[in-house]
């Protein structure tokens, strides 16, 4: 069954309306999401593949886990089920370091308006990539990666098709959240 998500206005202010989430994208109504941004203590950030079945930018590499805040949910109960349904793990609202809310709002090719509000939270684990299951209708792969490979990436990802280009300004943002909580 399809998912309903709740409208917001061009502020991420809730206006009482929930619609399919096919209908979020095809209308380019505005929505929240959940992103959350696992890192290890040595400093080693998790990335996830996207699934090559997923319709906006297949087999790129982003954000450890994200996803749809359904409607009537709260966005940190929507990053915890993400974090279980896409890579199969639990980890508790405690746990997440709310870093900010970003304005994603593109249209593509396929048809796709997505107008995004990414809430995003970084969350420290000392979980290998053997304690992970990943969706596989949602994640191709599962990687950490150090700080300096995350940079070298991101600098050369509109040559090698890494990372989804559009978004460097927020990786840059994160890998600097993230900097930060190591060096507390």
């Amino acid at each position: 069954m399809e998912e309903r998500i709740d409208i917001v206005d061009k502020h991420g202010k809730l206006i009482g309306v929930s619609a399919l989430k096919s209908e979020i994208h095809i209308e380019g109504h505005f929505h929240h999401t959940a992103h959350v941004w696992l890192f290890s203590s040595e400093g080693e950030i998790l990335l996830q593949q996207r699934a090559a079945t997923k319709l906006i930018c297949p087999l790129l590499w982003d954000v450890s886990v994200a996803g749809h805040v359904d409607s009537g949910e709260t966005i940190e109960q929507a990053a915890v089920r993400e974090i279980k349904e896409e890579i199969g793990i639990a980890i508790s609202e405690k746990a997440l370091i709310k870093i900010g809310v970003f304005e994603c709002f593109q249209s593509y090719p396929n048809g796709i308006v997505d107008n995004e509000f990414h809430n995003t939270y970084i969350a420290k684990t000392n979980l290998t990539l053997d304690d992970f299951s990943p969706n596989k209708n949602e994640v191709e792969r599962l990687k950490f990666v150090s700080i300096a490979e995350f940079i070298k990436k991101l600098e050369s990802s509109d040559e090698i098709n890494y990372f989804i280009s559009s978004n460097k300004p927020y990786y840059y943002y994160v890998l600097e959240a993230i900097k930060k909580q190591l060096s507390t």
